[in-house]
């Protein structure tokens, strides 16, 4: 086997099927970009109809097999329907990356029970039972891929983390648990933790040129992230070549974590 040939057997996807939720922007879409490129069917959900098709018309054009599915997981019987919508396309997924979010930051003493459901619901429940329903059957047939994208609040408060950050720390800690539960099944569960990066989510803070500099100062690399910083790591964590880590929470971030 050629070394070429030993690289895509390694980190392919053919033949997979995934599900990226928010995958029609910032770095869920760039993760159901990379997944489609490397092979995997990806069925990609987003509330959002026109980006959503766009996406999925940008991956079909490229060559990519892409499904659309709507949805909206700020509630349980959304977060059911989805459940039950993204298996019409090409089957039960094998991989399951949970990129949707919601980022409402108010300052603490002003978070109330609005703020506090709607950013757990997103953020952790949603990827909790999308967990709920594929990850036994991933185990059942002995190979499966749980995917979270986490954020730096999950390990440090700055910028009015809020119920934000808590949400994410619970995201990482609901990877451990899941890693716990069926990685003796071979199915790994993992966190992508990006640093500040330059998407939708954090238009807020774009807004503030001064600012935007000085995160980019802090990280090693000198500059902030772009979603498509994330598509390697997406198709690792997805593939076979990441068959033995599970339970990790892995920091793309130019280095922001560590300086």
């Amino acid at each position: 086997m050629t070394g070429q040939a030993y690289v895509e057997d390694l980190f392919s996807l053919d033949g997979r099927t995934a599900v990226v939720t928010g995958g029609s922007s910032g770095i869920g879409r760039a993760i159901a970009t990379a997944l489609a490129r490397a092979g995997a069917a990806v069925v990609v959900v987003d509330r959002g109809r026109d980006a959503l098709q766009a996406t999925v018309d940008d991956l079909t054009a490229a060559g990519c097999l892409a499904a659309a599915v709507v949805g909206d997981l700020s509630s349980r019987p959304g977060i059911r329907a989805v459940c039950d919508a993204v298996v019409e396309p090409f089957g039960e997924p094998d991989v399951v990356v949970s990129s949707a979010g919601i980022n409402l930051r108010p300052p603490m003493a002003e978070i109330d029970e609005s703020v506090w459901d709607a950013t757990m619901t997103v953020n952790l429940e949603a990827p909790f039972w999308l967990g709920q329903r594929f990850g036994p059957a991933m185990a059942a047939r002995g190979d499966g891929r749980l995917i979270h994208v986490s954020s730096q609040q999950a390990h440090r408060a700055f910028v009015t983390s809020g119920a934000y950050g808590v949400s994410k720390g619970g995201l990482e800690s609901l990877a451990r648990s899941q890693a716990e539960a069926w990685s003796p099944h071979g199915v790994t569960a993992n966190t992508l933790v990006p640093g500040f990066v330059l998407t939708p989510l954090n238009q807020r803070l774009q807004d503030d040129p001064t600012r935007v500099a000085a995160l980019a100062d802090r990280t090693l690399v000198g500059r902030n992230g772009v979603p498509d910083d994330f598509a390697g790591a997406a198709v690792f964590l997805a593939s076979r070549a990441s068959a033995y880590v599970t339970g990790q929470s892995i920091h793309v971030d130019g280095g922001f974590s560590v300086h």
